[in-house]
């Protein structure tokens, strides 16, 4: 089954008309995108835009074969123009199933945004799932769909739908996930490239076309990252962010409750009410034993604090117990931490801050803390595919 993208951006277009914003100004070349349309085997369109003939002779396409055209989503403004030779435009009820002469066939699947998602079986039994902007699958059971050769989907606006379906087994590890409706929410170009390969997803120029059922381009999903940054840098969003397509995430706090403490009261409520309703929460500094056993992904936030924790356990504030075997006995703690991240099968995120480039500390435990957070830092990075630092709200690759 082949997939030709006329367009792949939001219904207004990247950039938006009149949009002043930067992710809009260097939406350029293949960053500029038309809405979302796809051909499917010459036979199938869904969803018509304004220019769809335009757009398909661009990418060595005709409309000329179109048997059926389906729309996915509700389109504000002017009713489009239909190109001469063209079927009227439909919708098919959620939950019904649509046979094509082609020998395709389609089946409405129920979202929970206004709006209707298409799954898509060739003459030859590739499977397509196709949802329409900030749509996601309502209703899903496990197991009850199968596994799709490729997806379709809004994967910046509705990460979590990417979630759900990994939860059912909808989405395996060789479904290739193709990121459409692409808006100004993040600047274009190698900034969407890595926030979408960091979801198992990549995004493709308009006018490409696909094979369904070809996965040599999935991207590989990092195992094991480091994301280091300052206060408030948005380092522990940019951690969230890197998980919020895959369901059953274990967030591990190891900050504790600090309880009579209401500013960190509020900073843990701040985190939890981020995060996605499916993630669940462990408050613990024992990351050992979590790191060898099987599970979900598990997100770190932070080490800065599991090494407070850790430093208070050997008496590592007092210089003549850090001098008797306090310095030893961190270091093998900080050993086993980085012995386990090397073994472990599990997808893992960890935070940590990054605080030597500032001013020196004014004590010699402040300065002690900086430098052992250095090292520790180091050699947790020294065992992650991907490393990066977090300024101002942006993320650079350090490795990776």
């Amino acid at each position: 089954m082949e997939l030709t993208l006329l367009g792949t951006g939001a219904p207004a277009g990247l950039p938006r008309p009149d949009c002043p914003c930067a992710a809009c100004a260097s939406a350029l070349g293949n960053d500029a995108r038309a809405a979302t349309a796809l051909i499917v085997d010459g036979a199938l369109l869904l969803d018509l835009t304004p220019g769809a003939a335009f757009a398909a002779a661009r990418a060595g396409r005709s409309l000329a074969n179109v048997r059926q055209v389906l729309l996915s989503h509700p389109h504000n403004g002017p009713a489009v123009e239909v190109p001469a030779g063209v079927p009227q435009p439909g919708r098919v009820p959620d939950g019904q199933e649509l046979a094509l002469l082609t020998g395709h066939r389609v089946r409405a699947v129920a979202l929970d945004h206004p709006g209707t998602g298409y799954a898509v079986t060739g003459p030859d039994g590739q499977r397509l799932l196709y949802l329409p902007p900030e749509g996601a699958p309502a209703g899903l059971e496990e197991g009850a769909v199968g596994t799709y050769d490729m997806v379709v989907a809004d994967v910046v606006g509705r990460p979590d739908a990417l979630a759900k379906l990994r939860a059912v087994g909808a989405v395996g590890p060789t479904t290739d996930v193709i990121a459409v409706h692409l808006d100004h929410d993040v600047p274009p170009g190698a900034e969407l490239r890595r926030r979408l390969a960091a979801a198992g997803a990549r995004a493709v120029p308009d006018g490409t076309t696909l094979e369904v059922g070809a996965y040599e381009d999935v991207p590989d999903v990092p195992r094991r990252t480091l994301v280091l940054g300052g206060a408030r840098s948005g380092k522990s969003v940019e951690a969230e962010r890197r998980l919020e397509a895959f369901p059953d995430v274990l967030y591990v706090a190891t900050g504790g409750t600090r309880g009579g403490d209401t500013e960190w009261a509020a900073r843990v409520a701040t985190h939890r009410e981020r995060r996605p309703g499916s993630w669940r929460t462990t408050e613990t500094c024992d990351l050992v034993p979590l790191l060898a056993e099987d599970g979900p992904p598990l997100l770190i936030d932070c080490l800065s604090l599991w090494l407070t924790d850790a430093m208070d356990a050997v008496g590592a504030w007092d210089d003549a117990v850090w001098a008797e075997g306090g310095e030893k006995a961190l270091r093998e703690r900080v050993r086993e931490l980085t012995q386990a991240v090397r073994g472990t099968r599990r997808t893992v995120v960890a935070v940590s801050n990054e605080v030597g480039s500032g001013i020196v500390p004014a004590t010699a435990s402040g300065r002690r803390y900086r430098d052992e957070l250095g090292r520790l830092n180091a050699a947790f990075a020294g065992e992650c595919e991907h490393v990066l630092l977090v300024v101002a709200g942006q993320a650079l690759v350090l490795r990776g």
